[in-house]
């Protein structure tokens, strides 16, 4: 068995793909998970959206999984509501990192799926961010750090995006 490496963050030689893949478990999770790809499009991160249901489509799930270190994917952000298995299936099946985004989706407010994505078994970690839209900016935020570890020009453009964050605080006392 020949085993190969490549530096963290780095694309295979020839590899042009997604460094970041966006998964969600239903097409209704799609305004909960844009915020993410947003993200990723101003931060200048290759990135690809899918809609996968661990529940639905285990098949094409282990599938796509599968697949996915080999196309050079360095992150995965996972999206789902309810029982919220996708992040963990797909952590089950990678080595690659998955970040957890939990979503209202349900009666309960997305506190079933924050808890289905947070109380992952030791031995198989899940990144989990908080429920809903600042999760997924977060996810994609928590991914373009770990990517620019590596990657100059992404540290630059990400830096510029925290000053930005920082420079539209306003200063000193507000008029009510």
């Amino acid at each position: 068995m020949v085993t190969r490496t490549r530096k963290a963050g780095a694309k295979p030689p020839g590899t042009a793909g997604p460094r970041v893949a966006v998964l969600m478990g239903s097409k209704s999770d799609l305004e909960v998970m844009r915020p993410a790809a947003q993200m990723l499009a101003k931060l200048g991160i290759p990135y690809e959206v899918r809609v996968i249901s661990a529940h639905r489509t285990p098949d094409r799930l282990r599938e796509y999984v599968g697949e996915i270190e080999r196309r050079g994917v360095d992150v995965i952000i996972a999206g789902a509501g309810g029982a919220a298995h996708l992040a963990g299936v797909v952590a089950a099946l990678t080595l690659v990192p998955v970040l957890g985004v939990p979503i209202d989706s349900s009666a309960l407010h997305g506190l079933d799926a924050l808890l289905a994505t947070v109380q992952m078994p030791g031995g198989i970690p899940v990144g989990t961010l908080a429920i809903g839209k600042a999760g997924a900016t977060n996810a994609a935020l928590l991914a373009a750090a770990f990517l620019a570890r590596h990657d100059p020009d992404l540290r630059e453009r990400l830096g510029q995006h925290r000053k930005e964050q920082a420079n539209a605080v306003p200063e000193g006392p507000l008029e009510l």
